[in-house]
């Protein structure tokens, strides 16, 4: 059975993922650290999702979960898709600087995706697909995202890395970067989210663009292309506009 792995599976993004995964007749790995979710997710369709429980941030616990559950499910054959989603946000405050809060964010976000990598890597062949998930924030300086844009744009050059040294292996490598999606991560922001996604929408956008094999996954339109263009500006324009956006907070 054609198999994909997915961290982050228990909310958000990830539960949608794995739903959709399910429709399309994958068996889906589904990672995350709540065994209750991790069960209510075997409960939609038994013996369709293995659960893998475990934190992303534990580097030890990681790798050995993950090469057991590979192993077990797969014996010795490939994983035809992993999608590395799992990760946090924390906003800082330049004034009030929290140290301790930077670290979480990256080793969520850029240490977990690698925690994984060390299991994973192994099992992708020829065919195989490697799928991390970043953000559109990396485009641009914004303000009290110190933590949570800098682990995103370098999960994102992590991203090209990876597309350039699987290449020779066969692996497609693909990154995806959503805006906001309305997940119990973003119901805790204080600030208002323009062109707000569902859960559905986004896990679609994401389906559709793994289908069509492409590189960069980046939605919704109407919020990427104007980041983007900002994002081709010089950098002294760039901070001058985050400044005027931080004053309309």
């Amino acid at each position: 059975m054609i198999t994909v792995l997915i961290t982050g599976a228990t909310s958000g993004i990830g539960r949608q993922l794995v739903i959709d995964h399910l429709s399309a007749g994958w068996r889906v790995i589904a990672c995350g650290r709540n065994p209750d979710a991790l069960a209510q997710l075997q409960a939609l369709s038994p013996g369709q999702v293995v659960a893998a429980k475990f934190d992303v941030t534990d580097q030890q616990q990681t790798e050995t979960t993950l090469s057991q559950v590979l192993a077990e499910t797969l014996g010795d054959g490939p994983l035809d898709r992993a999608i590395l989603n799992a990760g946090t946000c924390e906003y800082l405050d330049v004034e009030k600087w929290d140290t301790a809060q930077f670290r979480l964010v990256m080793e969520a976000n850029v240490m977990g995706p690698a925690n994984c990598l060390g299991a994973l890597l192994p099992r992708l062949d020829r065919g195989s697909e490697l799928v991390l998930v970043d953000s559109l924030a990396r485009l641009l300086p914004f303000t009290r995202a110190q933590a949570y844009g800098a682990s995103k744009a370098a999960l994102h050059y992590l991203t090209r890395t990876l597309e350039v040294d699987l290449a020779e292996r066969g692996v497609r490598v693909m990154a995806v970067s959503p805006g906001f999606v309305d997940t119990p991560l973003t119901q805790r922001n204080t600030f208002g989210m323009p062109a707000l996604m569902t859960v559905e929408d986004a896990s679609a956008a994401i389906m559709e663009g793994m289908a069509a094999k492409k590189r960069n996954i980046r939605f919704p339109r109407r919020l990427y292309w104007p980041l983007t263009l900002l994002s081709w500006l010089g950098e002294g324009l760039q901070v001058r506009i985050c400044r005027w956006l931080k004053k309309q907070e």
